[in-house]
């Protein structure tokens, strides 16, 4: 795609925003949720978004329903796993490699298309089998990690559906999370093309699909008949804008153009505050890291990994995001239970230069790929300026490689082949789940493109309690293997590791009733549009 220059991107948003304020205008009775997000542009609406876990946020689960749903419904516990278009799943005890789903009855997509065992194997095979109606490779792309170990799906009865896995994984459920059910009939009637489908997709979400401008703005609306009758918008309309620039979102809010924003810059929140706004903030599952080469450069060396680790500075960071963020230790936040008991990475520049002068590394040359803005990337161009002064500051000489949020979510599927010069990313993730939260970052199964082993890590032990990990069915035990294998990778020094945010989000004094989530994902549903007043 063509990017827009920052004025002109300026112009086409006040022009998106000034129509969506015209529409509000002409239907007074209406009431409507305007969102800015960080995202470059809006993430794709037909089926599996990109954008990262933003786009499933404002776009993929507000269309659309997976067989199994987040409940982000509470801000006091981390967001847990919950009954969507299936009712029931489990492992067969005969065989662990089938998992058997029981649908939810009754559901119909917004076309009036039934949901059923026939649609969720449409789905399924779409998203796995490059001959199947309907198959899109860029959604084949994006699903992969949680889809590679699926051998074959069957159908069980009208309502029942068995999944069948490669090897037995018993943290199966948490990939279906993401394959996200779209219409077959919807698609058929667009003769099998994703791109003519686009112009109306159908899903069976909490909103309908209403109108799109091409990289100015997403309208979603309402859907009354939302089988989930807890969760049937508040509002009536939902208008998404991307917005990368955090000081253009800042500006939004305060000239009441938009009434939500993502990752607001730290240091307009007192202004935001005194201007009425809400400002919310919570710790929830993620990490703002620096994910490492292991076939080639530097970081191949044990001890120049311990070093870029000595070398960082965390509180320093968190005082540059005015406290939105906390000090990163580990992959997984220190209040996750599967966090276990991890060394320490302290401050200490000293010990990091004596380590890369041990490894004959001065200068030590790396290549660090970073992105402008996205999902999870809080406020990146200036904290990698700082992790960058404070790397220098012992001995690295970085490069920064700035890409757009899109092209980097791209890097991270595809592997470190996809650009060979880079010795890291600073990729945000999620760790919701221990399944693509740590093993798939890290098992050798799991090397990108199968998974999110981006620098192609690879540790016998990891592996042998990886598998340990998927053939275990007791929750305890799991989390005890787990643990252990975070102290390993941590005590590995497998990424850089650097902050876990806060998700500062500004949302209007005209909004009521959002719940923030521990989990990167929302529940919009909820927000009730008033006057302002209290």
């Amino acid at each position: 795609m063509q990017y827009l220059t920052k004025p002109l991107r300026a112009a086409v948003i006040a022009l998106a925003i000034g129509a969506a304020a015209v529409d509000c205008d002409a239907a007074q009775a209406e009431t409507v949720v305007r969102v800015a997000m960080t995202a470059g542009d809006i993430p794709d609406w037909t089926g599996q978004p990109d954008q990262g876990a933003e786009g499933y946020r404002f776009v993929g689960y507000q269309l659309y329903d997976a067989l199994i749903n987040w409940d982000l419904s509470r801000s006091d516990r981390e967001a847990t796993l919950r009954p969507g278009l299936a009712t029931k799943w489990y492992a067969d005890p005969n065989d662990r490699t089938r998992w058997v789903f029981e649908l939810r009855q009754g559901v119909k997509y917004h076309d009036g298309c039934p949901w059923n065992a026939d649609s969720a194997l449409w789905n399924l095979k779409r998203l796995t089998d490059e001959k199947a109606p309907g198959f899109s490779l860029p959604h084949f792309a994006r699903i992969r990690s949680r889809t590679s170990n699926i051998a074959r799906v069957e159908k069980v009865d009208d309502n029942t559906i068995a999944i069948y896995t490669k090897t037995v994984e018993s943290l199966f459920p948490w990939n279906m999370t993401s394959p996200l059910m779209i219409s077959p009939c919807a698609m058929e009637k667009a003769g099998n093309d994703p791109k003519a489908y686009g112009a109306k997709p159908v899903g069976t979400g909490p909103y309908k699909f209403a109108s799109v401008v091409p990289h100015e703005r997403l309208e979603l609306v309402k859907n009354a008949d939302y089988w989930d009758k807890d969760r049937i918008p508040k509002h009536d309309r939902l208008v998404l804008l991307p917005m990368p620039e955090a000081s253009t979102r800042t500006a939004a809010i305060l000239s009441g153009q938009v009434d939500f924003v993502e990752a607001p810059s730290p240091d307009t929140i007192p202004t935001l505050k005194k201007a009425g706004m809400n400002i919310v903030t919570l710790s929830y599952p993620h990490n703002w890291d620096y994910t490492l080469n292991f076939q080639r450069g530097p970081f191949k060396d044990l001890r120049v990994r311990q070093a870029a680790n000595y070398a960082i500075n965390r509180d320093e960071i968190v005082d540059l995001l005015a406290g939105t963020a906390i000090a990163g230790y580990g992959i997984f936040t220190p209040d996750q239970k599967w966090f276990g008991h991890p060394i320490k990475y302290g401050y200490d520049p000293k010990k990091a230069a004596a380590l890369l002068k041990e490894a004959g590394c001065l200068p030590c040359n790396i290549k660090v790929a970073i992105s402008t803005s996205g999902s999870g990337q809080m406020q990146p161009l200036p904290m990698n300026e700082l992790v960058k002064a404070q790397l220098e500051a012992v001995g690295f000489k970085v490069e920064l490689v700035v890409m757009d949020w899109n092209a980097m979510v791209d890097l991270n599927l595809k592997g470190w082949q996809k650009d060979p010069s880079l010795d890291a990313v600073n990729i945000s993730l999620f760790t919701s789940d221990p399944a693509n939260g740590l093993i798939k970052t890290i098992a050798t199964t799991y090397r990108a493109p199968q998974g999110w082993n981006w620098g192609w890590y690879q540790n016998a032990e990891v592996d042998k309690i990886s598998d340990a990990v998927n053939q275990t069915f007791d929750e305890d035990e799991q989390t005890k293997l787990i643990q252990k294998m975070h102290e390993i990778v941590v005590g590995d020094a497998v990424r850089v590791f650097i902050a876990h945010d806060l998700n500062p989000r500004a949302l209007s004094p005209r909004l009521k009733g959002f719940v923030q989530a521990q989990s990167w994902f929302q529940d919009l549903t909820p927000i009730v549009v008033t006057d302002g007043k209290k």
